[in-house]
């Protein structure tokens, strides 16, 4: 048999996570995805619960930074690709067993969806719009009248997209901190939450804010948990996942996860939502924007961290 060897952070010397970001295009690809799977899925939510007037950012004005974020997501994506020109390849086939197969296709479904939920709401974003296109204005109220099937679908592709920023890592069995299925699950958490904390330091409403901090909160301590039930699935596993738990358990990754993103981007930032809560005064930017940089944070180690395990055969 073989020998199996394996290539642990502490291998590799001069690891700086902060500084290493020149290969920024996949975590942010992953970031942006997440982003706007969580607006999407929160603004279709709030649809079907016939919640419109009292969460007025999260359906109508959040979605707005969704196609944004999609498309600057993609052309990330398309700046990483080896192999640009042939991008649309992805498009000729549907493979069940491929996770860049799910991806390429659900973002084929959902960018144009949600530029269609963003025009729904354009005329009262901007006075006195007018598309001056008698088909788009009966394309307009078609939508109108069939929103809450369009929110089903909504959150069906943000769920699926929100996972499948993880799996697109877990894929790579080779590498042993992707290859465990929590990734999924995680990166659909996080996402949700990074959406939450847009919307709530976008909203001007304090029930808004109230109901959708609650919810944060809970996100959180679910993220927590996830992320304490990876690292326990890592040191019971095999000796490489044991390895690659400890980048993080005393290696070169240990204060920029741990402190940056756990506590940082986490722990601080549900302290202070609770506090909002109990009705101390905290200014709403600052749990919104600590959630948010945490989760990027969150991206760029998780994927810097995966290319240094790896087996050697």
């Amino acid at each position: 048999m073989k020998e199996e060897l394996f290539i642990s952070g502490r291998d590799i010397p001069n690891i700086d996570p902060f500084l290493n970001i020149w290969h920024w295009e996949i975590p942010v690809y992953l970031y942006l995805g997440g982003l706007s799977a969580g607006i999407m899925f929160f603004a279709g939510l709030f649809t079907i619960l016939d919640k419109e007037k009292e969460m007025e950012t999260t359906v109508k004005w959040a979605p707005f930074l969704v196609p944004v974020a999609l498309v600057l997501g993609l052309f990330a994506l398309f700046l990483d690709l080896k192999h640009q020109l042939f991008f649309w390849r992805l498009y000729t086939t549907i493979r069940i067993e491929s996770p860049m197969s799910w991806g390429a296709w659900t973002l084929m479904f959902i960018t144009p969806l949600s530029m269609v939920w963003a025009a729904v709401y354009i005329k009262e974003l901007i006075p006195g719009w007018n598309w001056k296109i008698n088909i788009v204005d009966q394309f307009e109220e078609f939508v109108k009248k069939n929103m809450k099937p369009l929110a089903w679908a909504m959150m069906g592709l943000a769920i699926v997209l929100g996972v499948y920023t993880g799996i697109l890592l877990s894929a790579f069995n080779a590498r042993p901190l992707w290859n465990t299925s929590i990734l999924g699950p995680l990166f659909l958490v996080s996402g949700l939450s990074t959406g939450l904390a847009a919307i709530i330091w976008m909203s001007k409403s304090h029930f808004e804010r109230k109901v959708l901090t609650k919810i944060d909160i809970a996100l959180i301590c679910v993220e927590l948990f996830l992320i304490i039930h990876l690292f326990m699935g890592f040191l019971a596993g095999s000796a490489v996942s044991i390895e690659a738990a400890e980048l993080f358990l005393g290696g070169p990754f240990t204060t920029t996860f741990w402190g940056g993103v756990v506590i940082l981007g986490l722990i601080i930032p549900a302290i202070l939502e609770t506090l909002e809560l109990a009705g101390y005064k905290v200014p709403v930017w600052i749990p919104s924007f600590l959630v948010l940089l945490g989760g990027l944070l969150f991206r760029f180690i998780m994927v810097e961290a995966g290319q240094i395990t790896r087996f050697l055969y």
